[in-house]
């Protein structure tokens, strides 16, 4: 899935959208290298977080991937598991990217 989060990090440029990635591999490192090698530019958390718990068990995670699709009020509008395949996430994030846009000052 990176080559096409790639592509819409670069296509929704300056638009109200952002990618947020939840990392369940391994130690510190070897994340890093994974993300160098993928050129992973958005934020890419760390599902293990030893204060508090792992995000996955905090959002009710069933499985990978998981995607969501939250607008820009904060309401998940759209969530799979495994992937819906391009053409459906592109429309449902361009429909909530343009309602955004529409409801910006």
């Amino acid at each position: 899935m990176f080559p096409h989060e790639r592509s819409l990090v670069k296509r929704l440029e300056g638009k109200p959208f952002v990618l947020i990635g939840v990392n369940g591999d391994g130690n510190d490192q070897d994340l890093k290298k994974k993300n160098e090698k993928e050129k992973i530019t958005w934020r890419s958390f760390k599902n293990d977080r030893p204060e508090q718990g792992s995000i996955t068990d905090e959002w009710n995670h069933e499985g990978w991937p998981t995607l969501f699709v939250i607008d820009h009020k904060g309401i998940i509008r759209e969530k799979w598991l495994g992937s819906p395949g391009d053409k459906v996430l592109d429309e449902a994030i361009d429909k909530y990217v343009k309602l955004a846009d529409k409801e910006s000052p």
